[in-house]
């Protein structure tokens, strides 16, 4: 409770933050650079070598793809049934299937799960979100935004540069060989700055605005992601017969509200931007309800 908490006073922090003239307008931006390259790199530096690898494991790097086909499938069968134009369907098609699993990813399942739950969000936020964010992704900005070109080398580029991405590979290759005490040190104080800088960030992005026009959309996005795929998930792994600590981080990723880069990159492609805005911030504010909800669903049926 206390770690939910902190969580909330920071994001009160960065919506006063963006109302003082002292902070300027991209404030929010360099927060999330840095995180980026520097606060979640050094977290994965720290968390994959801890990683034990088995066949439970998997369900991590299974349940974002599984949760990709669930949004899209319900957001082209809404959109044909209401009818909704093109650059409604684009926001939808991107910001539904991708969570905001890393940056409002770690300070939730450490407040649900503790640090033992990171390894996992790495696990589902690196395999899954990052390589559906940089090919799937990509291809829906390609089709529904201004420019409508797939540009396969700038995709694979993007997923091999991106910081994260390095982090998890030296990662793993440094699997066999302990960190030294210091540089060990240093890593787990400069992950310690991602909570703090993220959620700082996210409320200084918060917008909420409400056009009549969005209101159908935003409703549909919302349910599917912040109800309908955790819900399935969850389901899908009590079937199967998977339980504890993996499973349910896989189940929690599921419910993080859409990916704040999403609802940027629909905007700055010329989609529907008062919809990507919306389904962002309040997105955020309904994670705070819905996210301990479906976690005691989780202890609910273990």
């Amino acid at each position: 409770m206390e770690n939910f908490v902190l969580i909330g006073v920071f994001v009160l922090l960065g919506m006063l933050f963006r109302r003082l003239e002292a902070f300027p307008k991209d404030s929010a931006q360099t927060l999330n650079m840095f995180a980026l390259y520097v606060s979640l790199p050094a977290l994965i530096l720290l968390k994959v070598p801890q990683i034990v690898l088995s066949r439970e494991i998997l369900a991590d790097a299974i349940v974002p793809w599984g949760m990709l086909l669930l949004s899209v499938a319900s957001v082209i069968a809404a959109a044909r049934f209401w009818r909704w134009d093109r650059a409604t369907l684009g926001v939808l098609l991107l910001v539904v299937p991708l969570g905001n699993t890393s940056f409002l990813g770690v300070p939730m399942i450490q407040a649900f799960f503790g640090a033992a739950g990171l390894p996992y969000l790495i696990i589902y936020d690196q395999m899954g979100t990052m390589l559906i964010m940089v090919s799937y992704g990509s291809l829906i900005l390609a089709i529904y935004g201004k420019d409508g070109e797939v540009n396969l080398a700038a995709m694979v580029r993007k997923m091999f540069f991106f910081p994260p991405t390095i982090a998890l590979l030296v990662a793993l290759c440094a699997r066999s060989w302990p960190y030294p005490q210091k540089l060990a040190q240093a890593l787990q104080n400069i992950s310690l700055t991602l909570v703090p800088v993220v959620m700082t960030a996210i409320g200084m992005q918060m917008r909420l605005r409400l056009p009549r026009r969005v209101l159908g959309p935003l409703a549909l996005g919302l349910a599917v992601k912040l109800l309908v795929a955790p819900l399935t998930a969850l389901l899908i792994c009590r079937v199967a017969g998977l339980s504890g600590l993996v499973a349910d981080v896989a189940i929690l990723e599921a419910a993080m509200p859409p990916m704040v880069t999403a609802g940027a990159l629909a905007v700055a492609a010329g989609m529907e931007a008062d919809l990507a805005v919306a389904m962002i911030g309040i997105g955020i504010i309904l994670s705070f309800g819905t996210l301990p909800a479906i976690y005691w669903l989780t202890r609910l049926l273990p």
